[in-house]
């Protein structure tokens, strides 16, 4: 499965769910995680997408860890159930935050 496909059917998950879901970008900087999520109640991740066994490269590594420092979650995600369990998670994670 190409990577396009696992990101694209994660993300209608997502949105089926009740998260916004974004393409995420910044000018400037290399290595950013593919999307952000956005929770009910404010919670947010990001998710690096990857074809099937794929690792993420050196700048992405340095990003997602620079995200992570300041508290919060990025998943290298290279399968679709994956990618799925991870919704519910941050998703009961979203519902339990009072």
């Amino acid at each position: 499965m190409l990577e396009k496909q696992i990101e694209k059917r994660v993300c209608e998950y997502a949105k089926e769910m009740g998260m916004l879901v974004y393409k995420f970008t910044s000018p400037g900087r290399v290595g950013v995680p593919d999307r952000m999520f956005v929770c009910p109640k404010g919670m947010v991740f990001f998710i690096e997408f990857k074809r099937p066994g794929a690792e993420p490269t050196p700048p992405q590594i340095r990003e997602h860890e620079r995200l992570e420092a300041h508290g919060l979650n990025v998943f290298v995600i290279d399968d679709v159930a994956k990618g799925k369990l991870i919704v519910d998670i941050m998703w009961g994670k979203s519902r339990a935050i009072a």
